[in-house]
């Protein structure tokens, strides 16, 4: 069983991703039936967390983490064997709310493995590239294939700030595909190198 999350990360009223998320997870659930894969997909609002941006006493590196919320978190991470992020590009970067959620905590994203969705004018991609660094840092493996989503091209919209509806074309499809292909098979050798770990 690989164990999945769908990360929505962010917060901004109005936001296009929950219908993103939503995509990229039937996908990702079509695709793993389709090749045999076991998993288990949830999305997982990071708006419903409530982790606020009063920070732990303690550096999230030594996993003493003393507030509800925070302990909660680490709970829904600690029990995923991978990661997708649906992020949108902010500023060059990830929205603020998700920087937030995963700087708040270590061990909980360490030795396993993420796969980056993201969106924008230019498809997000300066946003997926800086999420790259930052999870490198937590020692997350990010597989190569990286779809990005135009908001142009696969969002029917008048203006960039009308909701407008989702419609990703086909190669964006494939994409999401090939990206679950290689997710399954590191989240699976990621497993097998985090039982190893522990057993010495």
């Amino acid at each position: 069983m690989v164990n999945i999350g769908i990360f929505l990360g962010t917060v901004r009223p109005g936001r296009r991703g929950p219908a993103v998320a939503a995509w990229v997870a039937d996908i990702v659930d079509r695709r793993c039936a389709a090749v045999g894969v076991e998993c288990e997909v949830k999305v997982i609002d990071i708006a419903d967390i409530g982790l606020g941006l009063t920070p732990e006493p303690n550096p999230p590196k030594f996993g003493l983490y003393e507030r509800e919320e925070t302990r909660a978190w680490a709970e829904v991470v600690a029990g995923l064997d991978a990661f997708v992020f649906v992020t949108p590009e902010y500023n060059h970067s990830v929205p603020s709310a998700l920087k937030n959620a995963v700087d708040t905590l270590y061990g909980e994203w360490s030795d396993k493995v993420a796969g980056i969705v993201s969106y924008g004018v230019n498809g997000g991609v300066r946003a997926a590239e800086h999420l790259r660094q930052i999870l490198g840092e937590l020692q997350v493996a990010t597989v190569a294939v990286q779809p990005a989503l135009g908001m142009f091209e696969d969002f029917v919209i008048a203006d960039p700030l009308a909701t407008g509806d989702f419609a990703p074309r086909d190669l964006q499809r494939a994409a999401v595909e090939s990206m679950v292909d290689q997710l399954t098979a590191w989240a699976t050798a990621f497993a097998t190198f985090r039982a190893a770990a522990h057993a010495q």
